[in-house]
Parts: C-alpha cells; sequence; structure tokens
C-alpha cells in the first residue's frame, strides 16, 4: 500500500514506530491524529488510506478508545498487526531530580505499566492522564505545562532532546502491545495458513445462555477464540458488545460457517477482516488453507483443503453477505 497513513501522534510514539514497520510506509506520507477517533475519522473520510492504531497491550489488554471506535461508525477493516515491544523512560523539566516531581503524564496505558515504579520511586507525584506517551513528553517543552514530568518511549525523549530521569521503568520488562492498520472496507489479503478474523458481535438479548449460544458457533466448529472482550455499547446499563479475535480466514469454511452463524443470532454482527497474524505461517502445501489447530477440506473431511475457486479479489462485505445468503460451501 502507498499513499497516505495516519496515526496515533504526535511523532515518535509507539503508534509511528509500528507504522514504520509497515514496507512502505516510512516514504509515504504521514499525518499525527491527536486520538484514535480522530485518526478513524480521517480514513472515513478519505483524508488517509489507512490508520495506525493500538488495539491490545500484553499488560493492560484491550484499548477500549480503539475497540469503540471500530466497533461503531460506517465500516473499517483491518489490514494487518503489527506488535511492538514497550520500553519506558521518565522525562522531565531540567535541573530536576525525583523527590522534585509534583505531578506526571502519560497515556494511561503506559501508567498502568509503570505504575509499582512510579509508586516506588516518585510517590509523590500526582497523575495527569495524556493523550499518547508522545504528546505527553513534548507538553513539557510548553513554558505553561500543568506536570512537570513524563513517561514516554525513548525514541521521542532523543527526538526531542528531553532530559531522561530514568530508563526501562516498565514493571514487566517484556511488554508488548499491538497495533492494528485500519482502512476503509477493500479486498482482503489472500490466506497465508497462520491468519487471525477479528468481529464485533453485540448480545442480542440480556438472558441465561445468550452468550453460550454466541461462543457455541465458535466451539462446535474448531475455532479457537484468541481474545475475547466485552464492553459497554452506551445505551443503557448493562448493554454490551463483545470483540473477538479467532484464528483462521474467512475463506475457511469453519470460519465462514461461525461467521453464518453468529449473524443468525446477532444480526449486528460485525466483520472487521481477516488478515495475517504476526508469526511466521506452518509448512504447507500449494494452494491449500493450514490452521494452527486442524486442516480440513472444504467439504468437511480431513487432509489439504484447496482454495476457494472464487478469488478474494472482491469487497470483503459482498463477500460476506453471499456467505450469510446462499452458505459459505460455495465461497
Amino acid at each position: 500500500m502507498s499513499g497516505t497513513y495516519t496515526f496515533l501522534g504526535p511523532e515518535g510514539t509507539f503508534t509511528e514506530a509500528a507504522l514504520l514497520q509497515v514496507p512502505g510506509a516510512a516514504a509515504a506520507h504521514r499525518i499525527p491524529a491527536a486520538n484514535v477517533s480522530g485518526a478513524l475519522e480521517l480514513i472515513r473520510n478519505g483524508t488517509a488510506e489507512a490508520a495506525m492504531v493500538p488495539i491490545e497491550n500484553s499488560v493492560e489488554g484491550g484499548v477500549s478508545a480503539t475497540l469503540d471506535a471500530i466497533a461503531t461508525g460506517d465500516p473499517l477493516q483491518i489490514l494487518r498487526e503489527e506488535l511492538v515491544p514497550i520500553r519506558f523512560v521518565l522525562v522531565a523539566r531540567p535541573g530536576l531530580a525525583l523527590a522534585d516531581i509534583e505531578a506526571v503524564s502519560t497515556h494511561t496505558h503506559a501508567w498502568a505499566q509503570c505504575r509499582r515504579w512510579s509508586e516506588a520511586n516518585i510517590p509523590q507525584a500526582a497523575y495527569l492522564p495524556g493523550s499518547s506517551t508522545a504528546a505527553a513528553a513534548v507538553g513539557l517543552l510548553d513554558d505553561n505545562c500543568p506536570y512537570d514530568a513524563a513517561i514516554c518511549s525513548p525514541l521521542v525523549a532523543e527526538q526531542r532532546g528531553l532530559h531522561v530521569l530514568a530508563e526501562d521503568i516498565g514493571d514487566i520488562s517484556d511488554a508488548v502491545t499491538r497495533f492494528i492498520l485500519v482502512s476503509r472496507p477493500n479486498r482482503l489479503p489472500e490466506p497465508t495458513g497462520s491468519d487471525k478474523t477479528t468481529l464485533v458481535v453485540p448480545l442480542p438479548e440480556d438472558r441465561p445462555g445468550a452468550l453460550m449460544e454466541i461462543l457455541e458457533q465458535f466451539g462446535t466448529r474448531g475455532v479457537n477464540l484468541s481474545r475475547i472482550e466485552s464492553r459497554p455499547t452506551g445505551q443503557f446499563l448493562g448493554d454490551y458488545f463483545f470483540s473477538f479475535d479467532v484464528d483462521g480466514h474467512l475463506a475457511e469454511q469453519r470460519v465462514a460457517d461461525a461467521v453464518r452463524g453468529l449473524h443468525r443470532i446477532s444480526p449486528d454482527t460485525r466483520f472487521l477482516g481477516s488478515y495475517p497474524a504476526p508469526t511466521a505461517a506452518p509448512p504447507r502445501c500449494p494452494g491449500t488453507i493450514r490452521t494452527k489447530h486442524s486442516v480440513r477440506r472444504m467439504n468437511g473431511s480431513s487432509g489439504c483443503c484447496s482454495l476457494p475457486e472464487t478469488p478474494l479479489s472482491f469487497r470483503w462485505h459482498h463477500l460476506l453477505s453471499k456467505l450469510i445468503e446462499v452458505g459459505a460451501e460455495q465461497y
């Protein structure tokens, strides 16, 4: 993909680091956005072709701003994901020591990952939430900044020439954040044999067994869930939708059948795309689809399975509607 990208800014965020892992992104025009909703709006209004936003952290879990923003509004599609190891430094105004810090700012997920270190080393400091780690760090350059320290990436500290008081302050040294590249609905990537599919499923009604009925669509077909999270819809207390990542591609019959089943019991189910998982694909014979858990023919028997005869060269929502109408076995 070439053209214009947007990302959760400003420059120097972990999100930009994730975007720079995408082939061609370093040479493309990049627009930093103030927040996740702003980045996705640039996609929806056509200003940018794709947006990189955080969706999950190994310490703090799902990024609620992203989960909510992709679950509503005009449909979007996840094209790929990137994983970024996370390291944090504490930056402050020149001349300050740890004992002098009265207030510190950073993104809420960064604060959660550095909370124990902060409580042990700057217990007197109040926490002020920031829109991003980089935005909090850049704020220190403003003479009227309401805080005197920030937690950010080493990259933005170096880029901005900020005074580093402490390095590697994360509570968990091998923390990783997962980012997704999002666009308007487009062609599905071809199956790789190691893929992931993301879905948003509203709870159709609040009754005993409603969630179990949703989960059975995956379990009875041998589709593994790699992530499940609930989020309030905001309509009223107790009204939730569920965000799922499942192993496999929509081109696989078992995944397609599960999606069809979900649409039958929850018609507002939203398909957010099938895309390569960030791991090496297992060996596979030419023209076959393999998953980590099973390899099946399109007719359900064991062994290698041919790719669907219909190429994935049309818009994914058209494919999905056909799956629902006439059955996954034809696609």
